[in-house]
């Protein structure tokens, strides 16, 4: 029996998109429904899309993927992968990587091992660098930021018009609570947490 067929996409965020890969991808699998995808970081491999695939693959089968980096970017956690796939026979070939490509004889798949061991190991590396170089500028602007005062998180919501009237009324009890949120058109949580602020604000 033939094997199947399959694809794996990746992108680290949600924001990217997985086109250019998926087009890549078609011309060596011709059913959508056996291109895997995941929107998710490459430092491990605990991905819903991958782990399904991995589920559904059996022995005979092949996988497509545009680079090793879509795979991951754990060093480590690829070649174990990669030796998980040699031992339950499901070749795998790399569309950047051409020896991944190439058919070879029977019994002499031990050629092809010894390239592909070699430029796997580079490329793997250097995926592995450039995560940890990433990391390390994230880590770095982060700090940058801090010094120059900028502040991370979800922007403080503006106060409406009226709010120090209408919270002068409402602490001389001239106006009650929910009349207060109907003003401002605000929810009872967003409230509370807005009338903190701006007591804070004038302490």
């Amino acid at each position: 029996m033939t094997g199947i067929n399959f694809g794996y996409v990746r992108v680290s965020s949600t924001g990217q998109h997985l086109d250019r890969q998926y087009e890549a991808l078609t011309q060596y699998v011709t059913e959508d429904r056996y291109i895997y995808s995941d929107k998710a970081s490459g430092k491990d491999m605990e991905r819903e899309g991958f782990q399904q695939m991995l589920k559904a693959m059996r022995k005979g089968d092949t996988l497509y993927i545009k680079s090793i980096d879509r795979l991951g970017r754990n060093k480590e956690l690829i070649k174990q992968y990669l030796e998980y796939f040699k031992q339950e026979g499901i070749r795998v070939k790399i569309l950047d990587l051409p020896t991944t490509m190439q058919d070879v004889a029977e019994g002499q798949e031990w050629v092809i091992d010894m390239i592909n061991n070699i430029i796997i190991e580079v490329y793997t590396s250097i995926a592995q660098q450039e995560r940890e170089t990433l990391l390390q500028r994230q880590s770095e602007g982060i700090a940058s930021a801090h010094k120059r005062g900028v502040k991370f998180g979800r922007p403080v919501l503006e106060l409406p018009n009226d709010w120090a009237k209408y919270y002068k009324q409402w602490k001389a009890k001239e106006i009650k609570a929910v009349d207060f949120m109907k003003l401002v058109d605000m929810k009872k949580a967003t409230f509370y947490k807005k009338v903190k602020e701006y007591e804070d604000s004038l302490k």
